[in-house]
């Protein structure tokens, strides 16, 4: 694939992304700052990544995101979304200390920093915020993203504590990418394109079967909060109808 049909390709992702937005979301109050899918196949190109960011507070909005990409193992060819909702991104561009060799030439800088100001998310509510990419790292096996969450009252919530292995999960845990062995990933891409779809609207990239399990717990949570929707307008229905006959009899 040339590098113009490349670029075009992934900028037409970004545009479909562009309507994502913020939305209402039951039980974010305990959530975390998380990516989707959470893991990709090494060396994945063509894809998307999206930043999910709850409001964990009553009485303050999230005013700022600030998403740290890892320079030792970078992701290459980043593109954000153009403005939505009030946000806008700022990339910041970091000289690599070990250049990385590629198809089209040497890459001796990459992403490190995206900054997102001038939205809001406000209590009870989650943004997310879509990031494509050229290509992700073939040489590690997870990819973390520390972030920094500011609300409208000047707290700053640092998602940047590291799991590890053995251990409880910490307070604040960082965003983090599994990277799977190619082998494992193979005919995933369709599980993938649903993933992004069902989360901002678009496909994007070769997501693993773990997204693909993700996408469809979620699926069925939702597909039983519908039902249970259903269940609850049925009876309110049934309610009134005893309610009316009731009267009925006894007007007679």
């Amino acid at each position: 694939m040339s590098t113009a049909r490349t670029a075009l390709r992934r900028a037409g992702v970004v545009t479909a992304l562009a309507a994502a937005g913020v939305l209402t979301a039951a039980g974010v109050a305990s959530a975390h700052v998380t990516v989707h899918p959470d893991s990709y196949a090494k060396g994945a190109t063509d894809g998307v990544l999206t930043f999910r960011v709850p409001n964990e507070e009553d009485t303050a909005s999230t005013t700022k995101v600030q998403v740290f990409l890892p320079t030792d193992h970078p992701v290459l060819g980043v593109l954000v979304s153009p403005p939505q909702n009030g946000w806008t991104a700022k990339v910041t561009n970091t000289k690599l200390k070990t250049p990385v060799k590629t198809d089209d030439g040497t890459i001796t800088d990459a992403v490190s920093e995206i900054t997102w100001t001038g939205g809001k998310i406000g209590a009870g509510q989650y943004q997310d915020f879509n990031v494509a990419f050229g290509q992700l790292p073939e040489n590690t096996d997870q990819l973390t993203f520390k972030t920094l969450q500011t609300y409208s009252d000047g707290k700053t919530v640092r998602w940047i504590e590291e799991a590890q292995s053995g251990e409880d999960e910490p307070e604040n845990p960082a965003p983090v990418l599994k990277l799977t062995a190619k082998g494992a990933e193979e005919g995933s891409t369709p599980a993938a394109s649903a993933k992004a779809s069902n989360i901002s609207g678009s496909s994007g990239g070769s997501a693993g079967s773990a997204s693909a399990s993700a996408d469809s717990s979620d699926s069925t949570a939702r597909g039983l909060g519908v039902a249970g929707l259903g269940v609850g307008v049925l009876g309110l229905a049934a309610a009134a109808f005893a309610l009316v006959r009731n009267r009925a009899n006894r007007a007679e």
